[in-house]
């Protein structure tokens, strides 16, 4: 049984790509990069099977040493690039590099069972709620679970507990005849299906990104 269950597993696909870096000014003086995750997956341990969000290099910090301790140090995770002191957001090497190592960084935890059953990890790939509310979400302290907060994020985005309450109201009124007010279930379907189009065509780690690092230089 179980070597029927572990080429069961050796059989399911999980693609991830870091990619298209973008500088974000959190004000006049203080700027980031942050990069797109883009997650395609047949596996069983993912409800959502396409899926994308933007996540910052402080964040992947965050997730090593959260899927570290929730390990119990029973695994030992693949290290990520090293921060750079003199990093310039200006440096479309460094970047492409940083990009590189960070997408290395997520293949190689995703080959592990034992972090794949971590919730954190879902919510970190598959929602854009801040590292506090996916601490907040993966301890049962938000109003909303696990899956729906990886379901909401396929709607809309939100930045709030209130803001995905509103998304999860879409298939509240089961008597009403406004298409808002049904499953969600089509309209991810139909998110899915445009996601894959338009990704399919793409260069993932082409030429292209360095015409994104014309901003000024920052801070990371």
């Amino acid at each position: 049984m179980r070597e029927e269950t572990d080429s069961l597993a050796n059989q399911q696909v999980i693609s991830v790509w870091v990619r298209d870096p973008r500088i974000r000014k959190n004000d006049f003086w203080h700027a980031y990069i942050d990069y797109e995750i883009c997650l395609h997956t047949d596996s069983v341990c993912f409800t959502k099977k396409i899926s994308s969000v933007r996540r910052r290099y402080s964040e992947f910090v965050w997730l090593r040493q959260k899927l570290q301790a929730n390990s119990q140090l029973m695994l030992q995770l693949p290290e990520l690039p090293s921060k750079n002191p003199f990093f310039s957001l200006n440096n479309a090497r460094q970047i492409t590099k940083r990009m590189k190592g960070l997408q290395k960084f997520l293949e190689q935890i995703l080959q592990s069972p034992v972090l794949l059953s971590d919730s954190c990890l879902h919510l970190f790939l598959q929602s854009q709620l801040s590292v506090s509310k996916i601490e907040a979400c993966a301890a049962g302290r938000t109003h909303f679970s696990v899956a729906q907060a990886v379901q909401g994020c396929g709607l809309r985005r939100f930045h709030s507990e209130e803001d995905l309450q509103k998304n999860l109201s879409l298939c509240c009124d089961s008597d009403s005849d406004s298409s808002e007010c049904r499953s969600p279930e089509p309209l991810i379907k139909d998110l899915a299906i445009n996601k894959a189009k338009s990704t399919a065509s793409l260069d993932l780690m082409g030429s292209s990104q360095e015409e994104t690092f014309s901003c000024s230089s920052g801070s990371t």
